[in-house]
Order: structure tokens, then sequence, then C-alpha cells
């Protein structure tokens, strides 16, 4: 949801969304069901940075604050774009584990980059800050999902016919305390990891995962790409095995693509946003079965 440059600007956001609102109506003037979730990595970015510019005047808000402002925003822009489909939101939380390891070694890099007297600044704050080739970092924990602890709503407004935003950003994160209440966490949740889980939570046929390229590529990079077509559970995990898919592109979208499978999902189908009608039909894009 940035310009193909990666800017943020509102403008830049408001034509993306309506761009792929534009796949997403053809989808649903077809006659499927369709329940959406987002990333807001950009969003959360500019957030973060404004919290970096005026902790010397406002209090920096915390991580999961930040997810939740970007689902209301995100969730209206798409509401905007879709009508006058009727469209619902749902602010989401997504429960996560506190023993989870991530929390021991947070490695998520967010936000922007920023010189190492700033990054001391804000670990005084009780942030983790990590040095990169072009300067430091904010990185935070990125724990499994659990659950998607409001997918029951969601399926309440699918079944007044509602289409459905859910789970933006891998959903808003939190962890039951010792005395059992929900509280916020400072975490990322992978987007993709969650829609897996919100998807089989919803009891969806089919996983979509839109991406910028029609197909997920053994041996990407190299002289000799090839797309992957139809794949069963085993053939993708052994690919996976080898090493075809890196941890921060097309790794956890075939990841959350097995899982689903795995769960008792029908199919996954991972391929470009122009591509999705297409790819519910099987002609194109990576379809994963379990058979």
């Amino acid at each position: 949801m940035t310009a193909a440059d990666g800017s943020a600007a509102p403008a830049d956001q408001l034509r993306a969304v309506g761009l792929a609102m534009g796949h997403v109506a053809a989808l649903i003037g077809t006659g499927h069901q369709v329940v959406l979730t987002h990333g807001n990595g950009p969003q959360v970015g500019n957030i973060l940075l404004k919290n970096q510019l005026t902790a010397h005047v406002v209090p920096p808000v915390p991580l999961d604050w930040c997810g939740a402002q970007t689902q209301g925003t995100i969730g209206m822009m798409i509401m905007n774009a879709l009508d006058p489909i009727p469209v619902a939101v749902v602010v989401t939380r997504t429960l996560v584990d506190p023993a989870d390891p991530a929390f021991a070694d947070p490695v998520k890099p967010i936000g922007q980059y920023f010189p190492e007297d700033e990054a001391r600044r804000f670990e005084q704050l009780g942030q983790s800050w990590r040095k990169f080739d072009r300067g430091w970092r904010r990185v935070v924990a990125s724990p499994r999902p659990i659950e998607i602890l409001d997918a029951g709503t969601a399926v309440t407004l699918m079944e007044a016919g509602y289409t459905i935003v859910a789970a933006g950003g891998g959903g808003v994160p939190v962890a039951r305390g010792a005395d059992g209440r929900l509280g916020g966490v400072e975490a990322v949740i992978d987007k993709d990891h969650a829609a897996a889980v919100l998807a089989r939570a919803v009891r969806a046929g089919v996983l979509v995962i839109a991406t910028d390229v029609p197909n997920a590529i053994l041996g990407y990079g190299t002289a000799e790409p090839r797309p992957i077509g139809a794949v069963t559970v085993a053939e993708l995990r052994e690919h996976q095995a080898a090493g075809h898919f890196a941890s921060g592109s097309m790794g956890p979208k075939v990841e959350a693509a097995l899982r689903f499978v795995e769960d008792g999902g029908q199919r996954a189908v991972i391929t470009s946003l122009d591509h999705i009608s297409d790819a519910l039909s099987g002609n194109i894009g990576t379809t994963v079965t379990e058979s």
C-alpha cells in the first residue's frame, strides 16, 4: 500500500489501495465471499518516526497501539475504495505466547534508520536497537500467532453479508498475564502467518496470498529461475528445506500457505495481485494442495 518507490504519503496509499480493491471488487462481483487482511509496515514506520521526532514533547505510544491505529486507517481506505459493497473492519487482536523464544531475541527490524546517538536515547526508554549497514534500527520480537481472538466477530459479520477486513498487520499482538488478563506486547506478528491462522478460523476454503510476482520461484536470482505451479505440501516442504525461499520475502508466504493446507484448508495460492481472479480459477500462480 505504497507507491512503486516505497513512498507512503497519503495520496500514494490511497492510489495503491484503490488499485488493489479494484481486483478485490471483481472477485466479490463473481460471487466469492472475501475476507481481507493486509500488511502495515510502512504505516507503522511513519507512526514510529513521529514517536521518535516528538518524544521530547509527547510520550511515544506502544507498538500495539500503532498496529491498532493502522488497522483503522487502512480499513477506512478499503471501505471507501469498495463502496458501495458493504464492508466491516474489525480491530483484531492476535494472541501470542509471552514465553515465545522470539521475545528473548528480538530480530525483526522496524522503522527507519537512525544514528547511534539517537538509538542509544531510545534504548534508555526500554527499546532494543541494532546496527545495520545503513545505520541503527529498532528491533522487536516476531512471535508466532496462536489465535485470532476476534475471528468470531468476523464470522458473525460475514454471515450478515459483509466483506470483512481483519487482522491487519498480523493483528494487534496481545498476551495473557499471570492474572489471565490480556495486554498488548511490543511485537510484530508476521502478516502471512496471521493470514493463515485467520483463514482457518473463519473456515475459508482458499487462502490467496497476493504479492508482486505471479509465482513462487525455484532458483530465484540464478540464471535458471523456475516458477512453481501446482505443488503438493510434501513437494513444497522439500523445496523449502533446500533453501529456495528467503526468510525476508517469499519464505513467510510459503510457510503460511503450507500451514493453511496442513491445518485442513482446501488449497493456498501465491500470486500477484492482478492475477488473483485467474489464480482462483486455477490458471496461474503457485497452488498448494495436500496431494
